[in-house]
């Protein structure tokens, strides 16, 4: 099989440019895909990774279809949800959303689901869902207060991000903790290198 390295991330994450940054991959482009990420009525919160992290995938294909620079190009899309039992925490971007979910968090498990989709240069589809549990300290008013001043919530599945002050808020974690910052490393560079993706083509020096 030839190897591509060429690789498309529908998402502007700096989180997940980071992660591939450390995995050694950098996107020739990113293609941040605005779909409607609302949740289906009763629909599961892996169901809802699994759909969303695919629509993005196949959004950034379509976009690319009528440029032929990147045409032989592997897509990489991921989407992250959160929730405590069936019940889906937004992304915040209001504040009063960040407090909810944290009150909500607070002294309790939850779980992070990230859907992974992979379309190949010949346009075969690839996806995983990983789900990692976390649990939470009992947060006290003053955590939460000073949390909410960071500015850190903004934008972030749950109301949190686990690689910065948040880090401090939990008690235990059972499977990926890439996962839970926003692209589960470990099955992402599987399903890219298991479809000719070369995953070890930035890891030379000079």
């Amino acid at each position: 099989m030839a190897f591509n390295s060429k690789l498309i991330l529908a998402s502007g994450s700096p989180r997940r440019v980071e992660l591939l940054a450390q995995a050694g991959i950098e996107p020739a482009r990113l293609m941040p895909m605005d779909i409607d990420e609302t949740p289906g009525k009763s629909e599961h919160p892996r169901s809802l990774a699994r759909r969303l992290s695919t629509s993005k995938a196949e959004a950034a294909l379509a976009a690319i279809k009528s440029d032929p620079a990147f045409s032989g190009s592997f897509i990489l899309a991921a989407d992250t949800v959160v929730s405590v039992g069936r019940r889906i925490l937004p992304k915040t971007e209001m504040v009063e959303e960040a407090s909810s979910a944290l009150h909500l968090l607070s002294g309790r498990s939850h779980r992070v689901y990230t859907g992974i989709c992979v379309i190949t240069p010949d346009r075969k589809v690839r996806q995983k869902v990983i789900d990692t549990k976390v649990r939470f300290k009992r947060l006290s008013g003053l955590d939460i207060e000073n949390y909410l001043a960071s500015g850190q919530w903004r934008g972030k599945a749950g109301g949190y991000g686990i690689q910065g002050i948040a880090g401090g808020f939990v008690v235990k974690l059972v499977g990926s903790y890439t996962n839970v910052v926003g692209l589960p490393l470990y099955e992402t560079l599987g399903l890219l290198s298991g479809e000719g993706f070369d995953v070890h083509h930035g890891w030379t020096e000079g």
